[in-house]
């Protein structure tokens, strides 16, 4: 009775450890939590170092292209991660373009990619060799980024293997440049050149679509139809909340840095998820006021029961508004091409702004663009994403690290205030040694962010006091990553480091990775994602 009873009480501890590994091991289909956006991962059992070289914990790697600007996205056995095509997969696709590419998460082989055309009007509508820079944000058997022309754009994750499916069947012609794309013009500051949509060269032979081609669904384009101005490099990581895809719409400045030329266009938009609709926008007149870009992506979180979208403003102005509640409008007709609609077609609702707080409330509020280049008076604007965790609102932000003054903090912020709550909401504030576009990780008490000033910090989250902070090789671009204990964190060096995450400073690991790192580390399904700017790493404790 006593080995029975014995056998029973092992089957019953077999069971709850597995179920417990199935509840740490996950995907990761978006950058960052759903939807809070924190920096932070359940995932168990991740490797403390790992070395190329050797192959010691690298499960697979792959050669990605020559500049990688976003972050891998893992999601249905597949992994996708945007890049360049300075290493073509397929030689029918040549020359500098915006590249999607998707990989089998057990083995890393190539599986398909999304090849899109620089716009060539002028370099400062879509930066050569930047790439794709946007994360894929990824619900089912459906992808949503946005490319590098500015577009949102939904796949079939699948891609062209279980055939075109529709309603966009215009592959061929969005994926095949116009003549002479690949030697933009030399950017003539204050020239009246407009973004151009995408046109088929003029002898109209296409690229076929193959197997290793992506399969789109739908384009929404943000330029043509909700007026928006790029500028250097389209960046935004798609929210999904009931039928909605929420995101930063990109607009920005002109050539000359100094001029706003669609004033009036949003910054933050709403989509109909099923079928690219335009059906909400801002109406905060933050055009203006945008300093460089619109590059900060938006977060949710339930403040007293309420659902709230977290936005920073090119202005550098953190805004809550309510999610839309209106039912989804009716589908597009099939077939519906390249933007998705019209402009001025359907209804349009205004989001509700619940709170609005200023950043940085003594810089300058008008004429901004005279501040350009001034490193120690300017206004602010935010890259990262506003992270939401218990009722508090984490952002990084300050000076631009192109064009603005050297001044940056990390703030909390209460997230149950409402109307202006730039006095009455500030928790508190921390400074930063210099520019930011990390977003904050928020793990047991503490608050993790890496500067530009080559310096990362570790502060307490209740009172914004310093617990240490340590001096690191190179600027960061991506944000530092809280997984199993430890804080993962690559910079624009190609160094890489993991910290204990504890309020003691402990660096658990340090190597050179020899390329430059823009991405954030991602952990799924007990798999730690590295990605350089020519390589992307499956690390795993072997």
């Amino acid at each position: 009775m006593h080995q029975n009873l014995s056998r029973a009480l092992l089957g019953l501890s077999l069971i709850a450890v597995a179920g417990n590994f199935r509840t740490l091991a996950a995907d990761q289909p978006q950058w960052g939590q759903a939807w809070s956006r924190n920096m932070v991962s359940d995932e168990k059992g991740l490797p403390d170092s790992f070395d190329p070289k050797t192959s010691r914990n690298i499960k697979w790697a792959t050669k990605l292209g020559t500049e990688t600007h976003s972050t891998p996205v893992i999601a249905g056995g597949r992994v996708y991660i945007g890049t360049n095509n300075g290493e073509p997969r397929d030689p029918k696709h040549q020359g500098d373009r915006g590249v999607l590419m998707c990989f089998e998460e057990k083995t890393g082989n190539f599986l398909w990619q999304l090849i899109v055309p620089k716009r060539s009007e002028d370099p400062y509508f879509d930066w050569p060799k930047s790439g794709t820079a946007s994360p894929a944000t990824v619900e089912g058997d459906r992808v949503y980024v946005v490319s590098n022309r500015g577009e949102v754009i939904c796949l079939d994750a699948r891609g062209m293997a279980n055939g075109n499916d529709g309603p966009y069947r215009d592959e061929a012609a969005h994926m095949t440049a116009p003549t002479n794309s690949n030697v933009p013009p030399k950017p003539v500051a204050g020239a009246e050149i407009n973004p151009q949509p995408l046109v088929p060269p003029a002898d109209g032979k296409l690229l076929e679509p193959g197997l290793l081609d992506a399969d789109i669904l739908w384009v929404f384009d943000l330029v043509a139809v909700a007026g928006i101005w790029p500028h250097d490099a389209a960046h935004g990581s798609i929210l999904i909340h009931g039928n909605h895809l929420y995101l930063n719409t990109g607009t920005g400045v002109d050539n000359t840095h100094k001029r706003i030329r669609k004033p009036d266009a949003p910054s933050l938009v709403v989509l109909d998820r099923n079928t690219g609709r335009l059906i909400a926008r801002d109406d905060e007149r933050i055009g203006p006021n945008i300093f460089h870009n619109t590059w900060s992506s938006p977060s949710l979180g339930e403040v007293n029961g309420r659902p709230l979208i977290f936005f920073c403003g090119g202005n550098g102005v953190v805004y809550a508004f309510e999610t839309v509640t209106d039912p989804s409008p009716s589908p597009l007709p099939v077939g519906r091409g390249e933007g998705g609609q019209s402009p001025g077609e359907g209804k349009i609702s205004t989001l509700k702004k619940f709170w609005s707080f200023d950043f940085d409330p003594t810089a300058p509020k008008t004429e901004v663009h005279k501040y350009n280049t001034n490193r120690r008076e300017s206004p602010s604007n935010i890259y990262g994403f506003p992270v939401f965790h218990g009722n508090r609102v984490y952002v990084a932000g300050g000076g631009d690290i192109w064009w603005g003054k050297n001044e940056a903090w990390l703030k909390c912020i209460d997230a149950t205030k409402t109307g202006d709550i730039t006095t009455n909401g500030l928790v508190w504030s921390y400074p930063l040694e210099k520019h930011v576009l990390s977003t904050p990780a928020v793990h047991d008490g503490l608050v993790f962010i890496a500067d530009c000033g080559r310096t990362f910090h570790c502060v307490d989250a209740a009172t914004g006091k310093q617990h240490w902070t340590y001096e690191i090789k190179g600027e960061v671009w991506a944000s530092p990553y809280v997984a199993d204990g430890k804080v993962y964190l690559g910079t624009r060096s190609g160094a890489f480091y993991v910290f204990a995450a504890s309020r003691e400073k402990k660096v658990l690991f340090e190597s050179e990775l020899g390329s430059q790192i823009s991405a954030t580390t991602t952990a799924a399904n007990g798999v730690l994602y590295v990605a350089t700017m020519s390589h992307l790493y499956a690390v795993q404790t072997r």
